[in-house]
C-alpha cells in the first residue's frame, strides 16, 4: 500500500545545523548570545541544531536569525530533512517530498547554501 503525501509517516521537519565559532575566539560568546534562545547546542559536534515544522513568519524569522549567525561568524550551516522527533509539539510539513527530495540530495554535495541547481 503506497502512502499519500499527507499521511502522518510522510511528516518530516527542517533541521538546521550551524558549527560553532571556535571557544577560544571571541565570536563564540557572540554566537552564543544570538544562538542559545532559538537552538540548542551539542557539545560532542559543536554545532547549534534548530528544528522548523513551517516556513511561516515564525519559522521564517528564526531560519534568518540562524542564518545570519553563521554568515556573522564564518561558520557552516546544513539543511536537512528530518523525522519528526518524539513529542514533538509543533508543526510539521506533510507536503512536497520533493522539497525534502531536493534538500536530502544536495547536503552532501559541498555547494554553499542559495548554490543549489534549479530543476
Amino acid at each position: 500500500m503506497t502512502s499519500s503525501p499527507n499521511s502522518p509517516d510522510q511528516a518530516w521537519v527542517l533541521q538546521v545545523t550551524i558549527w560553532a565559532a571556535s571557544a577560544a575566539d571571541p565570536q563564540w560568546k557572540a554566537q552564543l548570545n544570538r544562538l542559545r534562545t532559538i537552538a540548542s547546542f551539542h557539545d560532542t559536534t559543536k554545532t547549534w541544531q534548530a528544528r522548523l515544522g513551517a516556513l511561516d513568519l515564525e519559522g521564517l524569522n528564526v531560519l534568518q536569525a540562524l542564518l545570519a549567525a553563521a554568515s556573522a561568524h564564518g561558520t557552516q550551516v546544513r539543511l536537512e530533512p528530518a523525522p519528526v522527533p518524539e513529542g514533538w509539539a509543533g508543526p510539521v510539513f506533510t507536503r512536497g517530498p520533493d522539497v525534502a527530495a531536493l534538500l536530502e540530495a544536495q547536503a552532501d554535495h559541498g555547494r554553499p547554501l542559495g548554490q543549489l541547481p534549479l530543476p
